[in-house]
């Protein structure tokens, strides 16, 4: 594997901080805690989301574009974690804002809210 520059990841305050697919790994497991997601799926979305932010052809990327990528592929994944990530991500107020986004997952299927 070619050794590539760091990829750095702008924070909404400003900061920059190198991007650490560990980080995302953890927060990733978070979400999908007691969910039927193995370590290999979830090393396949961080190695997917590097490679989307890799592929945008810039040394920085706001925190903003990790985390968009992430509930793109979340919501593939896992609808239980891509509302548990976006939760936190959108930093939702009540549950209105929950309510907007599980909409938004629209597919219809029940996977979202039971019964």
């Amino acid at each position: 594997r070619v050794e590539m520059a760091a990829l750095m990841v702008v924070k909404k305050d400003g900061r920059r901080q190198e991007f650490d697919p560990a980080k995302l790994r953890q927060k990733l497991r978070v979400a999908l805690t007691k969910r039927p997601v193995g370590e290999q799926a979830i090393d396949e979305l961080v190695a997917g989301v590097e490679s989307d932010l890799l592929a945008l052809g810039t040394s920085e990327v706001p925190s903003t574009a990790i985390g968009e990528a992430v509930l793109k592929r979340l919501k593939d994944l896992d609808h239980v974690a891509y509302i548990r990530f976006a939760s936190v991500y959108r930093e939702f107020a009540d549950l209105e804002d929950l309510r907007r986004e599980m909409e938004g997952l629209g597919d219809g299927s029940g996977d979202v809210v039971p019964g």
